[in-house]
């Protein structure tokens, strides 16, 4: 069950981050204008403070309680879910195996030889693996992709979506769910090609993600403790305010007029920053020396000014993502929200798109 395996019916995406959980089911209609996805349903809920930390679930029954209620209020009947595991939980490694196995015998073997793959006993793991397809180096063997998360991760999940009601249909990795998501976006990037190096950093309440997809599929990911709440504890700081009270100034504005000079302006500079380090270490470990578009997503990056100030300090193309710029919207869903909203859904959707594998 992790991370690869789905039916076409429908299927929620469900986002578990370290402050909220994001939902989002999509349709699918295939016509003469090609493939368009609708947006169905769609609900953040606020999860309450250390219910999630850096990616792990720590209070099963309040995450488990935020989804029974995002799920209300989104007005969704789907009772399937996808979910994912953060990168830094899953090793990934690719082999090769003969073509001629069947999946079945595949699978044996996998599990006899997993040992070899992972460090941790295997009664403690969850695996699970795709074919890729033919080995470069040896037509009569394929490569697949092996994956393995620690037991605890996956379970914790199962168990939150069982409190709301929901079935866990698929658990996926996180980097896995942003490539399937940049499928949307990729038209938006000017003159992309496949050849592009594309950056999405995805910058969250705690934690940036940065994925670089090449061909449109993630070759690095890093992960660094940096997020939005920074800006939410100094604003919290600066004017005396709960934490409930910093979160609410932050997104309806509202705060002095020394807000955008001394708070917002150096959070951003930071974030720009966070971002540009980010890369540097992935050039620092790979054969690339630049990207040809840098792609913002998570909570923080519709915070305005912050793609332009990031190209004039890389002097690269940067924008935020919005997955939805090509999708209809039924009428139980309020556009503005969504398009608020649109660049901290990216895993959401990329976990929607799950249902139609």
């Amino acid at each position: 069950m992790f991370p690869f395996s789905s039916k076409k019916q429908a299927m929620l995406g469900l986002d578990i981050s370290s402050t909220a959980v994001k939902l989002l089911e999509l349709s699918m209609n295939t016509g003469r204008a090609g493939t368009r996805y609708r947006v169905e349903a769609y609900g953040v809920e606020p999860l309450p403070p250390n219910s999630v930390v850096e990616k792990n679930i720590a209070d099963v029954e309040a995450v488990g309680q935020a989804i029974r209620k995002v799920v209300k209020r989104s007005g969704t009947r789907a009772k399937r879910a996808a979910v994912a595991v953060s990168g830094s939980a899953v090793i990934t490694k690719i082999i090769t195996m003969p073509a001629s196995l069947s999946d079945n015998e595949m699978e044996n073997q996998i599990q006899l030889e997993a040992d070899q793959y992972i460090p941790y006993p295997l009664e403690e793991v969850n695996i699970d693996f795709e074919v890729l397809g033919p080995s470069e180096k040896n037509p009569e063997m394929v490569d697949v992709l092996l994956a393995a998360s620690r037991s605890e991760n996956v379970d914790d999940r199962v168990a939150a979506l069982e409190i709301a009601g929901l079935t866990t249909a698929v658990v996926d990795v996180e980097a896995y769910a942003t490539e399937n998501a940049f499928s949307l976006i990729q038209d938006q990037i000017p003159d992309y090609n496949d050849d592009f190096a594309v950056a999405v950093a995805d910058i969250g309440a705690t934690i940036t993600t940065l994925n670089v997809l090449h061909n449109g599929k993630v070759i690095y990911t890093r992960e660094q403790n940096f997020g939005g709440r920074q800006l939410t504890e100094e604003i919290q700081r600066r004017y005396g305010l709960s934490h409930e009270e910093a979160g609410m100034a932050k997104r309806q504005g509202g705060l002095p007029d020394n807000y955008v000079p001394e708070v917002l302006d150096p959070f951003r500079e930071a974030m720009a920053q966070q971002v540009s380090r980010s890369l540097q270490f992935f050039f620092s470990s790979s054969a690339y020396n630049n990207v040809d578009y840098i792609v913002l997503a998570g909570g923080s990056s519709s915070i305005p000014g912050v793609s332009e100030l990031l190209e004039q300090k890389m002097g690269t193309p940067a924008m935020v993502a919005n997955p939805f710029a090509n999708m209809s919207v039924s009428s139980a869903v309020k556009p503005q929200s969504l398009s608020n909203d649109a660049p901290a859904l990216m895993i959401a959707c990329g976990l929607a798109l799950r249902s139609f594998d």
